[in-house]
């Protein structure tokens, strides 16, 4: 056997037959360093699903990319992948723009969310120990102090940390990150309700009604109470819109809507 025929020879321990699939833990890198558009894109869209950049205000890519300090590539590649989300529209000879919310998408959204979040929710009261209980009331008492203060982008953090704590407490965390793709629209839309009178109150209460089920091991009637929280938002539909006319694509019947 020569040197170059030897350095091939897969030792005996790692020998497994052809098509097989490998064996052992994969392991993958943590903590890898996100790339400028990367960067960027989440930059964006964090603004876009705050309303920090309201629906249909006009994006320059030439801004952005000297107030970001690079070239115009990496904002380019940032929102086009936002277009495909449909969360920026480009519009040939008349610019980039942030999209408008299709009235269409939120029942949509809001009953795929439901069955999503119903099955964790109901999971949780499966599995939540005494500690995550208590780690459920704390993001509760959160809540609680941020409405006081009528922080309304920190509670809507703190709206989002709790239904995160659901997943991962009813061991569906893989559930949320499905649950962040089709809610998108939904988000936006969210943060036109909060400034409503007892919005974020009714939230809080909606909430302790879910975390006293999951306590209870009433698996079932936790389930029920998100299954209320999320379609409420049904009932608010009609009031946005036709208080923000301009953010909406009207491509529903909104009285229709409200009646999914």
């Amino acid at each position: 056997m020569t040197l170059a025929e030897s350095s091939l020879q897969v030792p005996e321990h790692r020998k497994r037959a052809q098509n097989a699939a490998p064996k052992g833990r994969a392991r993958f890198p943590l903590g890898a360093t996100p790339t400028l558009a990367q960067s960027l894109y989440t930059k964006i869209r964090d603004d876009i699903i705050s309303m920090t950049l309201r629906p249909g205000a006009p994006i320059s890519e030439t801004e952005l990319a000297k107030e970001s300090g690079v070239s115009r590539t990496p904002i380019r590649e940032a929102i086009l992948r936002l277009a495909r989300e449909n969360l920026v529209e480009v519009v040939p000879k008349s610019g980039t723009f942030v999209a408008r919310i299709p009235v269409s998408a939120l029942p949509e959204a809001l009953i795929a969310r439901c069955a999503l979040e119903g099955a964790t929710t109901r999971a949780a009261a499966i599995f939540a120990s005494r500690s995550q209980v208590l780690e459920l009331r704390a993001l509760l008492e959160r809540q609680r102090e941020l409405a006081a203060q009528g922080d309304m982008p920190n509670f809507h953090l703190a709206d989002e940390a709790f239904h995160e704590q659901l997943a991962a407490t009813g061991r569906l965390p893989g559930l949320w990150l499905m649950i962040q793709d089709i809610k998108l629209q939904v988000d936006r839309f969210r943060r036109l309700t909060l400034p409503e009178v007892g919005r974020m109150n009714m939230v809080i209460e909606e909430h302790a009604a879910v975390v006293d089920a999951i306590e209870a091991r009433d698996a079932e009637q936790a389930s029920a109470a998100m299954e209320r929280h999320l379609t409420g938002l049904h009932l608010h539909i009609k009031n946005v819109v036709d208080s923000h006319p301009d953010y909406f694509i009207h491509d529903a019947d909104l009285d229709a809507l409200v009646n999914i």
